[in-house]
């Protein structure tokens, strides 16, 4: 009888201390510094966001035959952008990509998806699921006009085809120009020290308050592993071409209306500076102000037009430039653009802008 008592007791005494793994996680909560938890919060809010993005490419099985197999191309991260089932990523993820499998922390399942649009010079795309899981849960979207270097980041992806791994750093740098892969560079990009792998491209990258600031695109490495020096598209580029992708399946932007010789050709027209004017849309802005392109005589013999040398008193010597000179206005607004008319004389015309 007193064995049955004491057995009792015991058990009554380890049942009053038995903790649920909300009471384990609640107490442990309490022992970690408040940065700690708000890394913590961060994630469990924000990985609900991040998927994985496998670029899948189709292949014939042999050169006599006529079956097609599916090839992994890459794989990459990406994030909900609304609840139409809308997934941005960059487009170096999803480049040459014949389809795209789909993959969210906590659910086994790929879902299919399909690319919407892409701007390459922004390397920006847009997929869209193509069946919606049960759950979808668009990002918190927040600003990087106001970043400060500094500031935490926190970057969430899958590096090396780890799921869902967070990494913690700062804001170390702003406005960067880093080359693309849209044959321009990237204006305004952010430098962080959250390590960013192979896998983390077309990831979120966080603030303290788990907003998006930034996409994670590209590593500055020797051995293309995290170095310390990694670069986000700020979220501010990201807000403006994404609903022109959804909406238009391209970005609409403003043009002169003009064809321009390439660099390596210019220097056949003594021409060291500028851009060389090679035919004006007759529609266009710059054909009503009175730019024309290089103009070919009955025997053959090609003479040189107008050299645009600077945009609002920017100069402009290449594609490079002249893309960034524009790329802050809308297509309707008026620039004014200075030229040497038949590369002697200089002159400064207004023109308004079209869509391209």
């Amino acid at each position: 009888m007193r064995f049955r008592v004491l057995a009792a007791a015991l058990a009554l005494a380890f049942a009053s201390q038995s903790y649920s793994r909300e009471d384990v996680q609640q107490r442990d909560m309490k022992r970690l510094l408040e940065s700690e938890v708000n890394t913590i919060n961060i994630f469990k809010n924000g990985v609900k966001s991040v998927v994985n993005v496998s670029n899948v490419k189709y292949a014939r099985t042999s050169w006599f035959s006529a079956n097609v197999s599916e090839i992994p191309f890459g794989v990459g991260s990406g994030f909900v952008w609304d609840n139409k089932g809308h997934i941005v990523t960059n487009y170096h993820v999803i480049m040459e990509g014949d389809s795209f499998l789909i993959s969210f922390h906590g659910d086994k399942k790929q879902y299919k998806a399909e690319l919407v649009g892409a701007e390459p010079k922004q390397d920006i795309a847009v997929l869209k699921l193509k069946e919606l899981p049960k759950e979808l849960v668009p990002i918190k979207v927040g600003q990087s006009n106001d970043l400060m270097v500094g500031q935490k980041t926190l970057a969430i992806g899958n590096p090396f085809g780890l799921d869902h791994t967070i990494t913690q750093g700062i804001v170390s740098a702003l406005d960067r120009k880093i080359p693309g892969i849209g044959d321009v560079t990237i204006h305004g990009m952010i430098q962080t020290d959250s390590s960013i792998n192979p896998g983390n491209s077309g990831g979120p990258l966080l603030d303290s308050t788990g907003e998006l600031i930034g996409m994670n695109t590209i590593i500055y490495s020797k051995s293309g592993s995290s170095s310390g020096v990694g670069f986000a598209v700020p979220v501010d580029s990201i807000k403006r071409i994404v609903p022109q992708l959804i909406q238009h399946g391209k970005v609409i932007r403003p043009g002169l209306g003009i064809g321009i010789l390439p660099e390596y050709h210019k220097a056949r027209f003594g021409v060291n500076e500028g851009l060389v004017v090679t035919f004006v849309d007759e529609e266009s802005g710059a054909f009503k102000a009175g730019i024309r392109g290089i103009q070919q005589d009955r025997y053959g013999k090609y003479y040189l037009g107008d050299v645009i040398i600077a945009v609002d008193g920017k100069k402009v010597a290449n594609f490079d430039d002249i893309y960034h000179a524009l790329n802050k206005y809308k297509v309707g607004d008026e620039v004014e653009v200075t030229y040497l008319h038949k590369g002697e004389k200089k002159k400064k015309v207004k023109v308004k802008l079209t869509g391209i």
